[in-house]
């Protein structure tokens, strides 16, 4: 459908893509990965024909339509939002009016018998059936479908844009895009903007409803849920697999290492040739025999290893001075803007060394109480920061802060105090800014640079209580990888909003959801925190199939007392929905008591596993190691009895 034939672009004199060649099919849903700064935007730019490159060409037929998400956009603000997304149906009025043009000059010609009136009649009818299929679909329901998908209210459809965070904004044109429906979809980072729910939704939209689908996205377990190929920008080549992420993680390190080997045994074989012509290179016997090994050594063509480990990222944040036992307290914190109840009724306390997550949709208040935390605005209620408590705390737009005109080190070079400032290039190296790359000018790094930038300022006093907002937007997935295993790392308390299944799995102990205007405490982490929200919804769900049939039998009854004959037939649909419905209960029934019967076997499991460890403790037998997996085992311990009484509580409410 889309073929990438011959392609290279440079950059001063800098190769990024060397000769590539690859097709896009038109049901082909591809993950495009490689580190930050391999070119992985500028590929869909190319794609979308946004940007021209060295040599090469993209091909494509002419009827195929190509759609388009960047980073970063330019957004308009004068209409509303129902009136800014409905332009994704302008091409069903350019339809209208082509078919209204062709018709009208239809009416109006007279050589009946020629090829240009035959060809005008099937332009028409080609026109005609394009009309019936777009205007088959409901667009206002499509529309509404899509903006409630990606997180908005109906209340949201009349306000202007301009009312709305860029965000939001970017949601819009998503939104946009996706109504659309065209048979290519570029998405660079579409997640970055949107919760929890809005991606698991979008997955769906792209699983079920889209064509082919190109995507760059640092959410793993994004990319997993959606993708069925994985293109791999590495050193200006491709490496194309028809894998997921994650299986193209597992080939990938097979690669590397068969390469490895590869250029282990080639090294090998130079130093012997090198060697060999160097010991008889002024032997007259031996001069044949070395010209020849001369020239099978300029024929070599020489093995390179896919960039793995040529930068690498050594993060760990400074050791944390001791806070309080209680690093934050909070009673009934609530904020509001005017009329609006953003939250109400916040309480919890969070313990020294917790790691915790905060979840829900945007505007639901979770970087709202951030700045409540930090003291930025003023709020409701009571909020006690610890003893010796030192805040670090990364924001949304922690990159965006920064000044686009002075270069990498300046930015390091004018927040660093003492004797910190002589380790300057060796910190920026840790992070991939070393050599010329500390000079460059903060506005010409892209997204994930500036992320990084942002971090090392936050590295350079030690603090206790790291909050982190959004922290892995334009991270891409090693470095995401290397910033979680820091800040488990880390041994003081962290707060992280975030949206990323992936980095929070494993990391945090506690969610706390945000919605509707409260702050729920969810033990355990992020998967489970999914699995219960999921059983919630489940109860909800089986609350409302009690209530119908009774309903239907009450009205039924009704019937039967006003009428004689027809009262026998509706008794026996009475009846038959009743064996139905029983059926139905008793299979819930027996899946409810296997969620209980199986909780309970995980816990005894577990039990028997802390036994074990303790007992190993007991005699003596003490280790970092031990301690951990005792923690681990406590914590898991713990989440295993939370989802019984969960379970529990969905059983005796069914019964």
């Amino acid at each position: 459908m889309v073929s990438i034939q011959n392609l290279s672009v440079e950059f001063s004199a800098k190769s990024l893509f060397d000769n590539i060649n690859y097709v896009i099919n038109p049901r082909d849903r591809i993950a495009l990965v490689g580190k930050n700064g391999a070119g992985k935007s500028t590929m869909l730019k190319i794609i979308a024909g946004i940007q021209s490159p060295t040599s090469g060409k993209v091909s494509m037929p002419r009827d195929i339509t190509v759609g388009y998400l960047p980073q970063q956009m330019e957004l308009n603000d004068t209409l509303t939002v129902k009136e800014e997304v409905r332009k994704a149906f302008a091409h069903i009025d350019d339809l209208k009016r082509k078919l209204d043009e062709a018709t009208e000059e239809l009416s109006s010609r007279t050589d009946y018998e020629s090829d240009e009136y035959h060809e005008l009649i099937e332009r028409v009818s080609s026109l005609s059936e394009r009309m019936a299929m777009e205007q088959s679909e409901n667009c206002e329901a499509e529309m509404e479908k899509t903006l409630t998908g990606l997180g908005f209210l109906r209340t949201d459809f009349d306000r202007p844009t301009s009312e709305f965070s860029g965000g939001w904004r970017m949601r819009i044109e998503l939104a946009k895009l996706l109504l659309q429906r065209p048979d290519v979809l570029l998405l660079d980072e579409p997640t970055n903007h949107l919760d929890i729910e809005s991606i698991q939704w979008l997955e769906q939209f792209l699983t079920s409803k889209a064509g082919a689908v190109v995507l760059v996205s640092h959410d793993r377990a994004f990319i997993d849920n959606v993708t069925n190929r994985t293109i791999e920008i590495s050193c200006g080549k491709i490496y194309d697999y028809a894998v997921n992420y994650s299986h193209f993680v597992e080939l990938r390190k097979e690669r590397v290492e068969q390469q490895m080997r590869a250029f282990q045994n080639q090294q090998k074989q130079i130093q012997e040739t090198e060697d060999f012509i160097e010991r008889f290179r002024y032997k007259a016997t031996k001069s044949v025999q070395v010209q020849s090994r001369i020239k099978q050594l300029n024929k070599i063509e020489r093995i390179e290893v896919d960039e793995v480990d040529n930068s690498h990222i050594s993060l760990r944040f400074p050791p944390a001075p001791r806070s309080g036992d209680y690093p934050l307290i909070l009673d009934n914190v609530g904020k509001a803007y005017g009329d609006h109840q953003v939250f109400d009724g916040a309480t919890f306390t969070l313990k020294r060394g917790e790691k915790i997550a905060f979840v829900g949709k945007n505007g639901e208040g979770k970087s709202t109480l951030v700045k409540c935390i930090m003291g930025e605005i003023p709020f409701t209620g009571s909020l006690k920061i610890g003893h010796n408590v030192k805040i670090g705390y990364f924001a949304q737009n922690q990159a965006s802060m920064l000044d686009g005109e002075l270069t990498v080190f300046d930015t390091i070079d004018r927040v660093a105090t003492g004797d910190i400032r002589t380790k300057i290039r060796d910190i920026l190296g840790a992070f991939m800014f070393g050599g010329e790359a500390s000079d460059k000018k903060v506005k010409v790094l892209s997204g994930g640079e500036k992320t990084r930038l942002a971090m090392i300022k936050l590295l350079l006093e030690p603090v206790n209580l790291l909050i982190l907002d959004e922290p892995t937007n334009h991270l891409d997935m090693r470095t995401k990888d290397i910033l979680k295993q820091a800040i488990r790392d880390f041994n003081g308390t962290v707060i992280v909003v975030s949206h990323d299944r992936e980095f929070l799995d494993g990391l945090v102990e506690k969610v706390y959801e945000f919605g509707g205007g409260k702050v729920k405490e969810c033990l355990g982490g992020i998967y489970e925190f999914l699995e219960k929200k999921k059983i919630a919804s489940l109860s909800e769900l089986e609350i409302s199939k009690d209530k119908k049939p009774s309903v239907e039998k009450s009205a039924s009854d009704t019937a039967s007392s006003k009428k004689t004959e027809p009262a026998a037939s509706g008794n026996k649909e009475v009846s038959r929905l009743s064996y139905a419905e029983q059926k139905e209960r008793e299979k819930n029934l027996r899946r409810l008591k296997k969620k209980v019967e199986d909780a309970e076997a995980e816990i005894s499991r577990l039990e028997g596993t802390v036994a074990e460890i303790e007992k190993e403790m007991a005699a003596g037998e003490f280790s970092d190691d031990l301690c951990q997996r005792h923690a681990k085992a406590q914590k898991d311990l713990e989440n295993a009895m939370s989802l019984w009484e969960i379970a529990s509580m969905e059983l005796e409410s069914f019964q």
